[in-house]
């Protein structure tokens, strides 16, 4: 087997164990009003949620489209060349979807304080959906592709 074949193989068991602890937060969060604030069990619930999807969305944007980018041949780019090219090959529904998911991350990387916290919740509750979308969608086309 193709080296890169193993290197996606594990990749994707990354993936689906990341999809499954970002989903168990999901539903646990989803639960929860945020318009009535949070204890600190709820408080420590989203941000286990938040960086799960932080840790997810950096695994596919920057290890699993680059690492499908090399196995289909096409040519190295920007984080937005390997989101245009995830639309096209049908692992993501939107680019600009996935773009707003990539700034959401960065956001959430980089701690900035432009907004409430809240907000930003609101936001991972909204992005998340897409996000376990793609992580399906990819290994539907590295299994069909691939194996």
């Amino acid at each position: 087997m193709n080296p890169l074949h193993d290197e996606l193989k594990n990749l994707l068991d990354e993936i689906m164990r990341g999809r499954d602890v970002l989903a168990y937060s999901l539903v646990k969060c989803q639960r929860l009003n945020l318009n009535e604030g949070l204890s600190p069990d709820e408080l420590e619930s989203f941000e286990a949620l938040t960086s799960r999807f932080a840790r997810l969305s950096d695994v596919i944007t920057q290890k699993a489209f680059r690492l499908l980018d090399v196995l289909d041949l096409e040519t190295q780019g920007t984080v937005r060349d390997r989101i245009n090219r995830a639309e096209k090959k049908g692992l993501i529904k939107s680019a600009d979807e996935f773009i707003d998911i990539r700034l959401l991350r960065n956001e959430i990387a980089h701690e900035y304080k432009a907004e409430s916290v809240y907000s930003l919740f609101s936001k991972v509750l909204e992005w998340t959906p897409p996000l376990l979308q793609c992580a399906g969608n990819l290994e539907i086309y590295a299994k069909g592709r691939y194996w």
